[in-house]
């Protein structure tokens, strides 16, 4: 398929034997980010919308490293370890960073995959120009 990537080492990644991101032409498509710092540690964080934040900051600096903008998002994933106590601080996080771009969005709950995590989120990113043609 070819394409773009960004894979980042981890040992997920590694055992996986998958990447971060893929751009494959005008779309850019992003694998589940969770609040993971540096050394593998969730961020410590104690509520799921500073989680949310800092997982959109690392989705949004990969799209710029591919090319793309939170403005070419097109449809958003969102895993959170328990939807009655974080949805809407999931909510709110992704409606203060997509208020003018209003992407198609789904939330689920699920288990994670590390103690700590409360949201994983995966976004598609179509790349246009100005006048709305993808940019390959």
């Amino acid at each position: 398929m070819g394409g773009t990537e960004i894979s980042t080492g981890t040992p997920f990644e590694t055992l996986g034997n998958y990447c971060r991101a893929k751009r494959v032409g005008p779309f850019v498509f992003i694998a589940g980010t969770t609040a993971i710092d540096e050394q593998g540690a969730v961020y410590a964080s104690g509520s799921t919308y500073e989680q949310s934040v800092h997982v959109f900051e690392r989705i949004r600096l990969v799209l710029q490293e591919m090319g793309a903008g939170i403005e070419h998002v097109v449809r958003t994933r969102a895993y959170l370890a328990d939807i009655a106590c974080g949805a809407e601080e999931y909510l709110r996080a992704h409606g203060e960073l997509f208020r003018d771009v209003r992407p198609v969005a789904t939330a689920v709950e699920a288990r994670l995959i590390m103690p700590g995590m409360m949201v994983e989120i995966e976004v598609d990113a179509l790349i246009c120009d100005s006048r709305g043609e993808p940019v390959y």
